[in-house]
């Protein structure tokens, strides 16, 4: 700083070429001013002399390392320690310490004490894992992309990135969709088996939620969607702990990787459009890199070492399922994806598990399957009679042949009665009264209902509500028989003559023309 000074250069121009502030230039040129460097002179006039005196001026000897700020903090070690051990953010202390103590000192100098004295913020030493055999892991994570269009919805979206990372190759691949769904998540998956041609043995995911319902370090609980997924590809999950990046640190640093390499800047026409590129990409800019820590290139390890040490890759589509823990109406029915199936009576109240895939609808109640049913569209219905109480049976499912059966098995005439009642075009509006029938049977016992039945048939009466007054004033001890038919045709009570319904045409008089 001396020697450019002394050439006529300016304080911008000096601060520029050293690398500090104007105002350190400023401190260190007064300070050989006063040491007796004038700007007149040449560069041989700068000795040890000067150049001692100026930097005693500007950095006084400090005997302890330190100047009095330092020394300042020292005093208050144990206001500063109570206030980090509290958790507070160094910015918080920094304005405590002022407020409660008075002491004002730069924030800068407060992050040295901290650092330096209170352990403040050091980062803890750490080991490197060695990498695991080839085939055995895959790191999976998702990261924000940013927005690309939706030409379905119309507009723009924000985008995700399902990040797939070898352990052992590094070798990637990243699939892009636009919600963090279990649907997403397996539709990653295995667009991913079919990208790699094999499945890897252990997936380290993040606590991703449709895959982690509850996070933790030893026993995490799985969805139970992912976890039957898992089951039926042969790999085993291990998610790595919550707030613990350094489990699965291959992928983490990939994020970041992806969305800056792959992602910003580039113009998508849609979802498609980015899954295209995205899968050229992993194989050419990412899969062809020279990795910084293995100096190799990803794909060629990949093709040479690794892929043939993956399981076999699935040759069909997963059969997504849906889980549900409905409730048991009073109905019998659950309702699971809109449509309604039937369970015992006895769990009416409870909940219970359902599993429907594409054929069929299991039901589970503490853990033991209880029913199953064919699956049915939103708004179907799928009812098993055996489900139903007895009584209830036949109306509920219409079924005519069951309440015949039954009026049968309490006499000949009930049932003759139940069958005439029945055959009309529309049965089913016709079923109460058959239901009304055999409630007569419990209140007044089969043998005294056929009885009267036999009677109502005979005489083709077949008026549920007549048998119910025949059997009610026959418990009142009326006796009440029906009159024969009489042979004779009796007039009917209104009818009016015959000689009202003859024509009488007008009678033509004189004169009248044709016309009339």
């Amino acid at each position: 700083m001396l020697r450019l000074w002394l050439r006529g250069t300016g304080y911008r121009e000096i601060a520029r070429l050293s690398g500090v502030d104007r105002k350190t230039v400023h401190r260190y040129i007064e300070a050989a001013q006063e040491a007796g460097l004038d700007r007149g002179v040449g560069e041989q006039k700068i000795t040890d002399e000067i150049i001692g005196a100026v930097v005693e001026a500007v950095r006084p000897a400090r005997p302890a390392g330190h100047g009095k700020t330092w020394e300042l903090l020292k005093a208050h070690r144990d206001f500063l320690e109570t206030k980090i051990g509290a958790d507070l953010k160094l910015t918080k202390v920094h304005d405590l310490l002022h407020r409660e103590t008075g002491v004002e000192v730069p924030y800068i100098t407060l992050y040295r004490f901290c650092v330096a004295e209170l352990g403040f913020g050091r980062s803890r030493t750490t080991v490197r894992i060695n990498d695991c055999e080839p085939g055995a892991e895959v790191q999976v994570d998702f990261g924000r992309m940013g927005l690309i269009p939706d030409l379905q919805k119309g507009g723009r979206r924000v985008v995700w990135a399902l990040i797939f990372t070898s352990v052992y190759s590094r070798h990637m691949f990243v699939f892009l969709a636009y919600r963090q769904t279990l649907e997403s998540v397996i539709e990653g998956f295995e667009a991913a088996w079919e990208f790699f041609e094999g499945v890897f043995k252990v997936v380290i995911p993040d606590n991703l939620k449709p895959v982690v319902n509850k996070a933790d370090p030893i026993n995490p609980r799985l969805n139970d969607g992912f976890l039957e997924y898992s089951q039926s590809r042969g790999f085993v999950v291990d998610p790595a702990r919550v707030r613990h990046p350094k489990d699965k640190p291959r992928v983490e640093r990939m994020v970041s990787f992806v969305r800056e390499s792959f992602f910003k800047g580039e113009q998508f026409i849609d979802l498609a459009d980015a899954q295209r590129r995205a899968e050229a990409w992993c194989l050419g800019r990412a899969g062809m890199r020279i990795h910084g820590t293995t100096q190799r290139r990803p794909l060629e390890v990949f093709e040479a070492e690794e892929k043939s040490q993956l399981l076999v890759a699935p040759d069909s589509l997963y059969d997504l399922p849906i889980y549900a823990d409905p409730k048991v109406h009073p109905d019998h029915h659950v309702e699971v994806d809109k449509a309604l199936y039937s369970v015992p009576g006895h769990l009416i109240g409870l909940y219970v598990k359902a599993r429907a895939d594409r054929n069929l609808v299991k039901i589970f109640h503490r853990g033991k399957l209880i029913k199953t049913h064919p699956r049915k569209p939103p708004g179907g219905r799928s009812t098993d009679a055996e489900d139903l109480p007895a009584e209830k049976t036949a109306y509920a499912m219409r079924d005519l042949d069951k309440l015949r059966r039954v009026a049968f098995s309490h006499g000949q005439s009930i049932g003759a009665m139940a069958t005439a009642l029945l055959d009309n075009p529309l049965p089913w509006t016709k079923m109460r009264q058959v239901y009304r029938l055999l409630g007569l049977v419990r209140r007044y016992g089969a043998t005294v209902v056929d009885q009267a039945c036999k009677q109502a048939v005979e005489f083709e009466a077949f008026d549920v509500l007549l048998v119910a007054r025949m059997l009610e004033r026959g418990r009142e001890g009326v006796q009440i028989a029906l009159a024969e038919p009489s042979p004779n045709i009796v007039a009917l009570r209104f009818a009016r003559p015959e000689e009202e319904f003859a024509v009488l045409l007008p009678s033509k008089s004189k004169g009248d023309g044709d016309d009339n």
